[in-house]
């Protein structure tokens, strides 16, 4: 059994003694560390290489839960990624440890705090629609999305949360999430797609005098 370490700063300025001698004191015997990776950014390119690590009866331990992932949602992904390789978790600050039984039951509160803090997240955010729509109202065809709701589109994705996910909680298409998204990104692709546009009126069309000629 091999004992993997983890640690993550969010800035450069930022030290990594202290986690890294924690986490020495934790056993890791190798430690992967992010050094300016934001708690809000979902890639995490040393995560991926320690967690690419694990073998079964490995164990990968991190100085706090927040080092893994954005949200709790995300934690617990990946730390079901890690059970799937037959490997644990160890979360030293937390007295996390999936290795044991007391682990498996924190996951499952995790799990359900997890579900309340994403239906908040909901009602919050269709609230804010609510309270947008009402007072915003401008002549001309109204926008299923205004600007403030860009905005939080933009942030819901920031955290790591897909566009098809996004338009259900904000109740509109994922074509409408892609366009907003593309505003603030453009001539990029959202979740390895463009949103369909519509053809231009007349596209495709042979013009008249073409097909007479044609005859």
């Amino acid at each position: 059994m091999a004992v993997i370490g983890y640690a993550r700063v969010s800035t450069t300025e930022q030290n990594l003694d202290l986690q890294l001698a924690a986490l020495k004191s934790a056993g890791a015997a190798r430690t992967f560390a992010d050094n300016g990776v934001s708690g809000s950014m979902v890639e995490r390119p040393q995560l991926s290489k320690a967690l690419d690590r694990l073998e079964a009866g490995d164990v990968l331990t991190v100085w706090k839960l927040d080092r893994l992932g954005p949200n709790t949602r995300h934690v617990l992904d990946v730390i079901e990624g890690i059970k799937e390789r037959g490997a644990g978790f160890r979360s030293p600050t937390e007295g996390l440890d999936t290795t044991g039984p007391m682990g498996t039951a924190m996951l499952t509160i995790m799990a359900a705090f997890a579900q309340l803090e994403r239906d908040t997240m909901i009602e919050r955010t269709r609230a804010g629609l609510t309270a947008a729509a009402a007072n915003n109202r401008h002549g001309g065809r109204p926008r299923k999305v205004d600007d403030a709701a860009a905005a939080r589109v933009r942030e819901l994705k920031r955290k790591g949360i897909s566009a098809s996910d996004i338009g259900k909680m904000l109740g509109v298409s994922r074509a409408t999430v892609c366009r907003y998204l593309l505003d603030a990104t453009p001539s990029k692709a959202v979740d390895g797609e463009y949103p369909r546009r519509a053809a231009e009126p007349g596209a495709g069309r042979v013009p008249g005098d073409q097909l007479r000629r044609r005859g």
